[in-house]
């Protein structure tokens, strides 16, 4: 098998380019890291001539390239079967499929309003135009998880999964825009979750940025 290349965006401001990173980063799993700096004058033509959709991330593998967060990380799951990137419980894995769909495509209004800046704390903690409806709902998802599939161990579904690579931007922004009122086992597995040699390794990668 020849080498993964994720390409990505700004460190600091791209969440979906965070998730596939931080999966293949937490898995153990080599990767070779491409990055298109964005709001720049030569982004759109570089993204255009590299780019399937125009966007970043995507993952080139051999004649490949897939683009969206998540197809890249189920095609991950695919290729390294043993990493068991879903929980191998066929309830547990129905419903980490379903917490992820439903980052994937839901809490519009967080993600609107609390854009990601990573390397920020203490930011305006607004939790107007349905904000607040997000955050609770995180919370019921991440509390119920826990409770019911995460004892044997720190993350959700107790193993590391694609559905904790998902909810890593959500963590970064309730630690940019707390503090975020969160039930104990959220509360843990938000504090888990910033602490991971991996989450600590992008935020060191958009300092760098910054600083650059």
């Amino acid at each position: 098998m020849t080498g993964l290349t994720l390409t990505i965006g700004d460190k600091n401001l791209s969440s979906w380019s965070l998730r596939p990173w931080f999966l293949l980063t937490q898995a153990g799993i080599p990767f070779t890291e491409e990055n298109i700096r964005l709001d720049r004058p030569e982004t759109r033509k570089i993204l255009s001539e590299k780019s399937p959709s125009g966007l970043v991330p995507f993952l080139t593998h051999d004649d490949i390239k897939l683009w969206d967060s998540l197809a890249i990380m189920e095609y991950v799951a695919e290729l390294f079967p043993e990493k068991e990137l879903w929980p191998a419980d066929q309830k547990a894995r129905a419903v980490a499929r379903s917490v992820t769909a439903e980052m994937h495509s839901g809490f519009s209004a967080l993600r609107t309003v609390w854009p990601m800046v990573f390397t920020r704390e203490g930011l305006q903690h607004v939790t107007s135009g349905g904000v607040q409806r997000d955050i609770d709902r995180i919370n019921d998802l991440w509390t119920s998880c826990r409770i019911e599939f995460g004892s044997g161990g720190d993350f959700l579904f107790g193993k590391f999964s694609i559905a904790d690579a998902m909810y890593a931007p959500v963590v970064s922004r309730f630690v940019t825009y707390g503090p975020v009122k969160l039930s104990p086992e959220a509360a843990s597995y938000r504090d888990t979750m910033f602490a991971l040699p991996a989450m600590k390794a992008w935020g060191d990668g958009a300092k760098a940025e910054i600083a650059g």
